[in-house]
């Protein structure tokens, strides 16, 4: 007999030896609706956070005179292109575009020639201004490029939905974890304290705070972080007082472990699927949230690129129609790219249809 070596096909039992997070991830690409809108909305942010390269009113690079400039990273007074004045060089004028234009002189502008707070003074229709070849987009009411107001209000959104969501998680899983390892009388007195905190009126709050100071992200960011914890604690005190009563806790206390390294090394890596699952739909909540409260003014300080406030500069130009509809197909758009995700990755890391989908393999 002639001894060789042959090739095993790879079959059930070599996927169910992989990881579980390989196995979920695996799932998560077979939701092509899911994936593809991680995909889309991971370009989405990139691009937002180069916001100033893809739309501003200053050049990318300006070659004149034999001399480069990066406008981007200095301002120049308009002396230095042929201007009569000291102040920051306008390049949107037509006097300082024809100076860039002659002999060998030459600029790099963004792909949108506005930025996030530019006004187009040289508008050929009053504002709010519909889409036109100068603005693609249109204009606000103050005159400023919807299609700039919209990129870098995307970008405020998003940020502040990842910081919201970040510190959610955090304070929320500390909790949870505290009450459901512990048990007992600090899980019943963290309670009683979670639901006193949960009664009290988040709104008249934040009415009643930014009438005592200044409006700004960070503080927006702090109050509505006060209250954004606590739908998460629950599922994480859940699954701490389900896991603390396995035969891996009980071994690794027998052993000695201290209740840190039980918490953070034992049960809660156990414990993430609902803390994975939370954060595409807290995310949307948390731009949802900031959303509707710069559309009440409450939000952003006055100046901030933000979708609520274009909301509500369309409510309040029902005629300039471009203005609502651009703005809220961006929001809307958002939402379900985050809705579709927190979905996929729900079914990911669902045990009860990864045990169906391994059984079906196993029999196929």
């Amino acid at each position: 007999m002639n001894a060789g070596v042959h090739s095993v096909p790879a079959g059930p039992s070599q996927s169910l030896s992989q990881s579980p997070g390989r196995r979920a991830w695996r799932r998560f690409k077979s939701n092509r609706l899911g994936f593809i809108s991680l995909l889309i909305f991971a370009v989405l942010v990139v691009l937002s956070l180069f916001a100033e390269v893809l739309s501003n009113d200053k050049p990318l690079i300006v070659r004149y005179q034999g001399q480069t400039y990066l406008p981007l990273l200095h301002d120049y007074p308009e002396t230095t292109f042929g201007g009569d004045f000291h102040t920051p060089t306008d390049y949107l004028d037509p006097f300082i575009q024809q100076k860039l234009q002659e002999g060998d002189n030459w600029a790099i502008f963004p792909i949108n020639r506005y930025g996030k707070a530019t006004i187009n003074y040289f508008a050929k229709q009053p504002n709010p201004s519909a889409p036109s070849a100068d603005n693609w987009l249109g204009t606000d009411d103050r005159g400023r490029d919807l299609l700039a107001q919209l990129i870098y209000g995307f970008r405020v959104s998003v940020l502040f939905g990842l910081a919201l969501t970040a510190v959610g998680v955090l304070l929320g899983v500390l909790a949870g974890a505290v009450q459901g390892f512990f048990g007992g009388k600090t899980d019943l007195s963290l309670q009683r304290l979670t639901e006193i905190w949960g009664s009290m009126p988040e709104l008249y709050l934040l009415i009643i705070f930014s009438a005592l100071f200044a409006p700004s992200v960070s503080l927006l960011l702090i109050l509505l972080s006060l209250f954004g914890w606590m739908g998460l604690a629950d599922y994480v005190r859940a699954e701490f007082l389900r896991n603390r009563q396995l035969d891996y806790v009980k071994s690794a206390q027998a052993l000695g472990a201290s209740n840190r390294s039980i918490i953070f090394r034992h049960i809660l890596p156990n414990s993430m699927t609902p803390v994975i699952t939370f954060l595409p739909f807290r995310m949307s909540g948390a731009i949802l949230a900031l959303t509707s409260l710069d559309f009440l003014g409450l939000g952003v300080p006055p100046g901030t690129p933000s979708l609520g406030e274009l909301l509500s500069q369309g409510k309040n130009n029902i005629d300039a129609w471009w203005i609502s509809l651009f703005t809220f197909g961006v929001l809307v758009l958002t939402l379900l790219l985050l809705t579709f995700m927190g979905d996929a990755l729900r079914d990911a890391l669902d045990p009860r249809k990864q045990a169906s989908t391994e059984a079906t393999k196993g029999k196929a």
